[in-house]
């Protein structure tokens, strides 16, 4: 059986499992199979058959995963993308992907209820399964490719390190499914007949609430961001009388501190916690180890780990040669899991993306190196960072500040330590002094940058200066820049 099929099966075999829980919302497997056919049924009557793309909006709805499979098995890749996004971003990506329906929940909801069977189609490792949309450094968001082969790699992999109980199992869904950690919360939970719990961002917004929807959960696989993980450690209570049935932390998108992974293992010594690492671009994670009070005692920084079977992970030195061990180089992954490409550009895809050993392969653009056989992440080689999670290309956020009235240049700076950023200033050159305060300004700017960019690209601070600091070559010095900022 292929993943859709797997997913299927457990709709005939325990249709009254909840599949997933959302703000009071309850999806079982029944009615996820039933749905999904039925919209699977209407997009291929509605849509030419030419694997085009159709957008997904809403924000965690039982409806979002009726329209995942149904477009996938209606033969067509969903772009999904969360309401917190602004317009202009919206209007963006589903421009770029070129898609022919935008669908929400409401447009799912009406539609799915209609008795039909799924077009019996069967797909292959080589279609398009979905595309997810990161930051662009030219202010245009980009569009990752990912094939049922390259999920099918991921989800294989994790199932067979993880060894999950098939229909026991709720994984915690913290991020919004348009952002890529949602799939390894998402499939993994599908593909073991497990429930889908997924929080809001109004329990987030809510502590009470928050903390009570853990209590209630009866989370087995804790999936997340090791910084939301940090923003619970904050609560007290938050350790295993509030989740006694935690098995596991699945932690994925930004580096996982090593108080942090201590501080879990203290609270939680029942569990077990997981460092992943991956890009989008190589389907959520490519590397993965067990952290315990042994390896916290003998590496300062935490290792990602080693590589998944099926794949390799290269660290290579400016020759496009293997670094030796110790040695920082490039990090390259290799494999099934690596996405084709990005939707409709050639021409970056040809700078990421190449045939290495007969195994396609994926230029991170990551600093890192192995010692001991264990791979180290070391941060970005270029303007790219990770914030909260989120993948951020410094140069997106900024070609959106120049392109508001007013602005005439603008420099991003991340702040943080030891590579991990908790916030963003922009530091901005007016071309003409706006009327109020600084403070005025700044909320004027923040509130127009807010409808062109997602809240988590959006600086914290803003900072104006007369003219910006150069280095010898003609460059803003944005060295410079960050030391004034201190």
């Amino acid at each position: 059986m292929d993943l859709l099929e797997r997913i299927d099966e457990w709709g005939r075999t325990t249709p009254e499992r909840p599949a997933h829980v959302s703000a009071g919302r309850t999806l079982t497997y029944g009615a996820l199979l039933r749905r999904s056919d039925a919209f699977a049924a209407h997009l291929a009557l509605a849509l030419p058959d030419d694997g085009s793309p159709v957008a997904v909006i809403g924000h965690k709805e039982p409806e979002m995963l009726i329209a995942f499979l149904g477009a996938v098995k209606a033969g067509h890749p969903y772009v999904p993308i969360d309401t917190s996004l602004p317009p202009h971003r919206v209007a963006s990506i589903v421009a770029t992907a070129g898609a022919r329906l935008t669908l929400t929940p409401e447009y799912v909801s009406q539609l799915a209820d209609v008795e039909a069977d799924a077009p019996g189609r069967r797909l292959r490792m080589s279609d398009h399964y979905y595309i997810i949309f990161t930051s662009g450094s030219t202010g245009e968001p980009k569009g990752v490719v990912i094939t049922l082969g390259c999920l099918t790699s991921f989800v294989n992999w994790m199932l067979d390190e993880q060894s999950f109980k098939e229909r026991e199992e709720v994984f915690l869904n913290q991020a919004p499914f348009s952002f890529d950690l949602s799939v390894m919360d998402l499939y993994l939970s599908l593909a073991t007949g497990g429930t889908l719990f997924s929080i809001t961002r109004e329990d987030i917004a809510n502590p009470k609430q928050l903390y009570q929807a853990f209590a209630a959960s009866g989370v087995t696989a804790w999936v997340s961001t090791p910084s939301f993980a940090q923003m619970c450690l904050a609560e007290r209570r938050f350790a295993a009388e509030m989740l006694p049935q935690l098995r596991r932390f699945l932690f994925c998108g930004e580096t996982l501190p090593p108080e942090v992974a201590a501080e879990l293992l203290r609270r939680f010594p029942e569990a077990m916690v997981w460092n992943t690492y991956g890009p989008t671009e190589a389907t959520v994670a490519a590397t993965s180890i067990c952290v315990n009070h042994a390896l916290l005692g003998r590496y300062p920084s935490l290792p990602v780990g080693r590589p998944k079977p099926d794949a390799r992970v290269l660290v290579m030195d400016e020759a496009g040669q293997p670094a030796r061990p110790g040695e920082r180089g490039e990090i390259v992954i290799a494999g099934p899991n690596v996405s084709p490409g990005y939707l409709g550009r050639p021409d970056l895809t040809a700078r990421a993306f190449f045939d290495l050993d007969s195994q396609w392969a994926y230029r991170t653009g990551d600093w890192g190196y192995y010692r001991d056989g264990l791979l180290f992440f070391e941060g970005r080689m270029d303007s790219q960072i990770k914030l909260h999670g989120y993948r951020i290309e410094i140069g997106d956020i900024e070609a959106n500040l120049m392109a508001l009235p007013g602005v005439r240049d603008a420099v991003v700076i991340p702040v943080g330590k030891d590579g991990i950023y908790d916030s963003l200033t922009a530091c901005v050159v007016l071309a003409e002094r706006l009327a109020g305060s600084d403070f005025e300004v700044s909320c004027t700017l923040r509130a127009k940058l807010g409808k062109r960019l997602p809240s988590y690209m959006v600086p914290r601070r803003f900072c104006f200066q007369e003219a910006f600091p150069m280095t010898a070559n003609g460059k803003v010095d944005r060295h410079k820049l960050a030391e004034a900022l201190a």
